[in-house]
C-alpha cells in the first residue's frame, strides 16, 4: 500500500511540477529574472492529493479535487478573487446586462457564512429587509458552514416564484431571525430620477451596468424637461450602490466633469493593470462605432451645484465616481464613509467556458488616493437617524478577512475611518422604545429619495444654502 502511495505521489509530483513550470515560465516570460519553484510545497501538494485519492472514506473524482484546489488558491488570496465554473461565469455575464434570476443581493464569504455586501434595490431581498453586513447562516434547512460561495449562490438562485428560507445573523440582534423570500427575475433599474421640488433634481444610481451612462443622460434630460428651466441644484445618490461595470462609472463621472480630465487610474504588476481613464468617449463607450451619448446632455449639467450622497454600502465603481467628483471639487460628498472596495478584479477566461476572477490592481482617485480598505471620506458627515446604529455596525472592506492592504500606509493597520469629525447633525437612535415596532418591523429598508430621507433633506438644504451664497 505504501509503495503504491509512493508511486502515486511521485507521478503527481511530476505532473504538478510540470504544470507549474509551464505556468511559471508563461507568467515570467517578460520578467528579468526567474524565481525558483517551491519544490517542497509542490511535493506536499502532490502528497495530500495522493492521500485523498487512496485513503479518503469514499472515492473522490479528480475533477472535484482539482476544482477545489483552484478554489482554495483563489479564495485564500482575498475576498474578491474566485473561480467561476460554467454556471457562475454565465451568471456573471448575464448579471451585467441588468436582468437575472435570484434574490437580489451582492454576497461574499465571512467566517464560513454568506455575508450580504449589499441588497440590490427593488428586489425580493431588499423588500424582505436584508441589510449589508447580515450573515446568512442557513439556506432552508441546510447550514451554510462548509459551503463554497458558488455552492451557496447556486442554492439561492432558482426558478421564479419559488421560495427559500434564510436564517440570518445580524450584529445588534439578540438572536438569528428567519425570513422567507420568493425568488424572482431580477430586473435592475440602474438609474432613477425625479424633481425633489421645483429647480432641484434627484438622480439615484443603484448599480453600474452596461447602459447606465445612456440611462443617466435620459434621466437628466427628463429633469430639465420637467423643470422647464435650468436646475439650481442636483443630488446624485450613490448610497448602497455596490458598484458594477467600470465603463459605466467613468461615463457617470464624465457627465459632470470637464472633457478629458482624469477620472481614475489603476496600478498593478502587469502592463494591462496600469490604466489611466479620463472623461473621454473611448473610456466609457463599448465598441468603436457607438455614438457618444453624453453629447446629448444639457451644457448646464457641467456646472450645476451638486451633492453626492454616500454611505457604507457605496462600493467599488460608485466610490470611483464619488472620489473623482470630490477630487475635482465638482461636488460636495455628504453622508458616511464608503465601503472601501478599491481593488480591480479581472475576469480571465479559461477553457470550457470557465474563468477566474483575479485581483490585479488597485484603484486610485485623480489626486492619487488609494480607495482600497479606506473608502471615500465625505466632505460633510451626516448620519441617517433611521440607521445610525446599523451604520456603526456595518462591515466594510477593512473588516474582511484577507483583505488587500491599502498600499499607501505601509505598516499601519487598515481600518474604516470614523471621518475624524463630528456629525453635521446628531440623529436619534432607532432603538425601540415603549410601544415601538419590534425588530422585525425595524428591519424594513430605508426608502431612499422619500420625504422621510434625512440625508437627502440635508443635501437639499446645502444646495439651497449654496445658491444663497452665490447670490
Amino acid at each position: 500500500m505504501r509503495s503504491k502511495l509512493h508511486q502515486i505521489v511521485l507521478v503527481l509530483a511530476g505532473v504538478v511540477t510540470g504544470i507549474f513550470l509551464s505556468l511559471h515560465f508563461s507568467a515570467v516570460a517578460n520578467k528579468d529574472a526567474l524565481t525558483p519553484l517551491p519544490v517542497e510545497e509542490l511535493r506536499a501538494f502532490a502528497e495530500v492529493y495522493g492521500r485523498i485519492k487512496s485513503d479518503y472514506v469514499e472515492p473522490v473524482d479528480d475533477k472535484k479535487l482539482i476544482t477545489e484546489a483552484i478554489n482554495g488558491m483563489l479564495t485564500g488570496l482575498d475576498p474578491h478573487s474566485a473561480y467561476l465554473d460554467q454556471e457562475a461565469y454565465k451568471e456573471l455575464q448575464v448579471g451585467t446586462q441588468g436582468e437575472f434570476g435570484g434574490l437580489g443581493i451582492e454576497v461574499g464569504m465571512e467566517d464560513g457564512f454568506v455575508k450580504v455586501i449589499s441588497p440590490i434595490e427593488d428586489t425580493p431581498a431588499h423588500r424582505a429587509g436584508l441589510k449589508a453586513g447580515d450573515l446568512i447562516i442557513k439556506l432552508d434547512d441546510t447550514s451554510v458552514k462548509g459551503m463554497s460561495l458558488n455552492e451557496a449562490v447556486k442554492r439561492m438562485r432558482g426558478k421564479p416564484n419559488t421560495q427559500i428560507t434564510l436564517t440570518v445573523l445580524r450584529k445588534g440582534e439578540a438572536k438569528p431571525f428567519v425570513v422567507t423570500i420568493t425568488r424572482a427575475i431580477i430586473k435592475i433599474q440602474s438609474v432613477k430620477s425625479k424633481l425633489i421640488e421645483p429647480d432641484y433634481g434627484y438622480i439615484r444610481i443603484t448599480q453600474f451596468q452596461e447602459h447606465t451612462g445612456e440611462n443617466l443622460v435620459k434621466a437628466v434630460q427628463n429633469l430639465y424637461k420637467q423643470n422647464e428651466r435650468d436646475l439650481k441644484g442636483l443630488v446624485l445618490d450613490l448610497r448602497n450602490d455596490p458598484g458594477g461595470l467600470l465603463n459605466g462609472a467613468v461615463a457617470v463621472a464624465a457627465a459632470f466633469l470637464p472633457k478629458d480630465v482624469l477620472v481614475v487610474y489603476t496600478d498593478g504588476r502587469t502592463a494591462d493593470a496600469k490604466m489611466r481613464l479620463t472623461a473621454s468617449a473611448e473610456n466609457y463607450l463599448r465598441g468603436p462605432y457607438r455614438r457618444d451619448y453624453l453629447k446629448d446632455l444639457p451644457t448646464q449639467v457641467k456646472s450645476v451645484p451638486m451633492v453626492v450622497l454616500v454611505n457604507g454600502g457605496t462600493a467599488s465603481a460608485s466610490e470611483i465616481v464619488a472620489g473623482a467628483l470630490q477630487d475635482h471639487k465638482r461636488a460636495v460628498v455628504m453622508g458616511t464613509p464608503t465601503f472601501g472596495k478599491g481593488s480591480v478584479q479581472t475576469i480571465l477566461p479559461l477553457g470550457n467556458n470557465t474563468a477566474i476572477k483575479l485581483t490585479t490592481a488597485r484603484y486610485y482617485t485623480p489626486s492619487g488616493r488609494s480607495i482600497q480598505a479606506k473608502g471615500i471620506e465625505p466632505d460633510i458627515l451626516v448620519e441617517d437617524p433611521a440607521s445610525s446604529d446599523f451604520e456603526a455596525l456595518r462591515l466594510r472592506e477593512a473588516d474582511l478577512e484577507r483583505h488587500l492592504s491599502n498600499g499607501q500606509d505601509e505598516g499601519k493597520k487598515d481600518k474604516p475611518s470614523p471621518a475624524g469629525k463630528e456629525p453635521a447633525a446628531s440623529p436619534q437612535s432607532d432603538k425601540p422604545k415603549d410601544g415601538a415596532p419590534d425588530s422585525a418591523e425595524r428591519r424594513k429598508p430605508t426608502e431612499f429619495g422619500s420625504k422621510d430621507d434625512y440625508q437627502l433633506t440635508q443635501a437639499l438644504n446645502l444646495l439651497k444654502g449654496l445658491n444663497i451664497i452665490a447670490k
